[in-house]
């Protein structure tokens, strides 16, 4: 028998066991550290590509303003655009030339207090097909719906060398200045169809009775 109850048997498993506990807890903290840094690590390339590609969609969501719809030229129906909306492609694409006319024009408008709207411009074929279509729907031939939709063959908006502005004061606005940009009316019944058809400060030509003459 031991009557040192520190030499018992017992006694001596308890002074090894606090021992190998603290060694066991230090152990798993440092295993549990590690395999939290080593997660970490691992996780670390994961959430930046992650972050980086949800940066991608949102810059690739803003840079995209102009929905698809728009990529034949249409024009948004709830916005109303102005000649400096370059990212809209029926603006973009018209000729350079027209554009800064139009632009230059614009600017001096707005001194008088007339801001300038670009109801149409560049019209891909499709879309100057799908005009002239609803436009032979609409007047009931067409011989009639050319007065007022030419074909895309034809067709100025096309070829990017015609815009419409509007509203009517803008309209009136252009008729009486336009020559000084080199800008002219067109048709007779088509007071916001302006093209390029004289040099700045030149006169304009008799406009056309309408789009078929």
């Amino acid at each position: 028998m031991h009557d040192d109850p520190a030499a018992s048997p017992s006694a001596t498993a308890a002074r090894r066991f606090p021992v190998r506990t603290a060694a066991g807890v230090c152990a798993v903290a440092v295993l549990g550290l590690a395999a939290a840094w080593g997660m970490t690590a691992r996780s670390e390339p994961a959430a930046r590509a992650v972050a980086t590609a949800d940066r991608g969609l949102r810059g690739a969501a803003t840079a995209r303003v102009a929905p698809e719809s728009t990529d034949g030229g249409d024009i948004p129906q709830d916005r109303h655009l102005t000649p400096f909306d370059t990212r809209y492609p029926a603006i973009d694409r018209l000729d350079k030339n027209l554009l800064k006319a139009v632009q230059k024009a614009a600017r001096d408008a707005r001194g008088d207090g007339i801001e300038f709207r670009v109801t149409s411009g560049w019209r891909s074929k499709e879309h100057q097909q799908r005009l002239l279509d609803e436009g032979i729907q609409k007047y009931g031939s067409a011989k009639k719906a050319r007065q007022f939709v030419n074909t895309p063959e034809k067709s100025t908006h096309v070829s990017g060398k015609a815009v419409d502005i509007g509203p009517t004061d803008a309209d009136d606005w252009l008729i009486r200045n336009g020559a000084d940009y080199g800008l002219c009316q067109v048709y007779n019944n088509e007071m916001w169809h302006f093209e390029l058809l004289t040099s700045p400060g030149g006169h304009c030509p008799t406009p056309r009775t309408d789009a078929a003459g």
